[in-house]
C-alpha cells in the first residue's frame, strides 16, 4: 500500500510499504478515510529532537492524526469498536506494532482511537483527537492543581474551541482571547460569553476586570510572545501560564522579574502525552470515554481546507488556508 514516509534527512516521500495483515492482542485494523495535517506534523519534522520518546511508526509513516473504520479488532479490545468509525491519534499509546497513520490502512492500539457516534461525518474528524485530548487533558491538570477559571490566548484555534467545549461541559468560567472582531463574533454566535479582541483599544483594562471577576488564573498559552507580555501584568495573583504552541513565531517573552515576585506568576510548558491523563492507562481510558460523550459538539470538528493525494503530498505541507482550515490527505485521492 501507499503510505507517506519520513526520510533520514527529515523529508517526506510516498513508498509502498507491507499492507498489514494481521492485528496484535489490544489493537484495532483501521480503513483511513482522512488524515489531517496538524501544525505538529510540520513542527516535528523540523526539530527532530522533540520527536525523541515519541510513538514511533513501522516503516516510518508520518502522520499523527486520521480519521476512518475499523475492519478487524485484536484479542482484548472492547468489541464495540467492530466496524465503528474512529478518530485517531497516534501518540496516545506507544507500540512497537504501530502502523500509519498517513498510510491506506493503520494498525494501533484501541487506546489510541476514540469512537465516533453515528451522526457525525468521519471526514470530520480526521485531525480532532489530538485536540480533544490536549484540551481534556489541559483541563484535568488545572483543576488538581487547584484553578477554577482560565483564559485560551489562541480562542478561535482548534485547541481554543476544544478547550472551551470541555470547560463548558465543566462549568469552568473561560475567557477566549482572539484578534480580530471577526474571529470574536464567530465564538459569540458559538455561544462563548466572554471574548476579548487582543486588537482592540481597551484591552488590557477589560481583560485585567474580566480575569480579576472571573479568577482565571489558569491560562493555556498557544500564541507566546508579545501577546504574553501584554497579559502578564493583569493576571490574578497566583497565576499559571501553561506554554503549548507558538502561533506567535518567535517573538521573546520579556516579563520583568519584580512580576513574577508581586504576582506569584508561574510559567511552564504543557505536552498531552506527558500528561497524568495520558500517561496513565486508566485515565487515558476514562477520558477517551468520557470524550466519546461530547465529541459531536461541532467545536471538536476538524476545519477542513483543500483535500490532497498522497502524491500531493509537498502541496499539502506548503498550503495555507484560513486561518484554522487543514490541508487534508486521502488515500483515495
Amino acid at each position: 500500500m501507499k503510505a507517506i514516509c519520513v526520510t533520514e534527512n527529515r523529508q517526506l516521500e510516498v513508498r509502498e510499504v507491507p499492507t498489514p495483515a494481521f492485528v496484535p492482542s489490544g489493537h484495532i485494523m483501521v480503513d483511513i478515510v482522512a488524515s489531517a495535517i496538524n501544525h505538529g506534523d510540520k513542527a516535528l519534522l523540523a526539530r527532530p529532537t522533540i520527536t525523541k520518546g515519541l510513538n514511533t511508526s513501522l516503516y516510518e509513516i508520518w502522520g499523527a492524526s486520521a480519521s476512518g473504520k475499523v475492519c478487524a479488532i485484536g484479542e482484548d479490545v472492547p468489541t464495540a469498536f467492530a466496524g465503528r468509525n474512529v478518530a485517531l491519534y497516534r501518540s496516545l499509546t506507544p507500540s512497537p506494532h504501530t502502523v500509519g497513520l498517513w498510510s491506506g490502512k493503520a494498525i494501533l492500539p484501541y487506546t489510541s482511537a476514540l469512537i465516533l457516534p453515528e451522526c457525525v461525518a468521519v471526514e470530520d474528524y480526521s485531525g480532532s483527537l489530538v485536540n480533544a485530548m490536549t484540551a481534556y487533558a489541559f483541563v484535568e491538570e488545572m483543576l488538581s492543581e487547584g484553578h477554577t477559571g482560565l483564559i485560551v490566548t489562541a480562542g478561535a484555534s482548534a485547541s481554543g474551541l476544544a478547550i472551551t467545549a470541555i470547560a463548558r461541559k465543566k462549568h469552568i468560567p473561560l475567557i477566549a482571547l482572539v484578534r480580530s472582531e471577526q474571529a470574536g463574533e464567530e465564538l459569540r454566535g458559538l455561544g462563548m460569553e466572554h471574548v476579548l479582541v487582543t486588537e482592540s483599544h481597551d484591552f488590557e483594562n477589560k481583560l485585567a476586570t474580566l480575569s480579576k471577576q472571573l479568577n482565571t488564573t489558569a491560562v493555556f498559552d498557544g500564541v507566546g510572545g508579545e501577546l504574553i507580555n501584554r497579559i502578564a501584568p493583569h493576571l490574578p495573583i497566583s497565576s499559571t501560564i501553561w506554554c503549548y504552541g507558538f502561533l506567535g513565531g518567535v517573538g521573546l517573552i520579556s516579563v520583568p522579574s519584580v512580576l513574577f515576585v508581586a504576582k506569584k506568576l508561574t510559567m511552564k510548558g504543557f505536552s498531552n502525552f506527558n500528561s497524568a491523563t495520558v500517561r496513565d492507562i486508566h485515565k487515558l481510558r476514562a477520558a477517551l470515554t468520557s470524550l466519546e460523550e461530547i465529541i459531536a459538539d461541532p467545536m471538536f470538528r476538524t476545519r477542513q481546507g483543500m483535500k490532497f493525494s498522497f502524491d500531493q503530498i509537498a502541496e499539502a505541507m506548503a498550503y495555507e488556508a484560513e486561518p484554522g482550515a487543514k490541508a487534508i490527505l486521502s488515500p483515495t485521492a
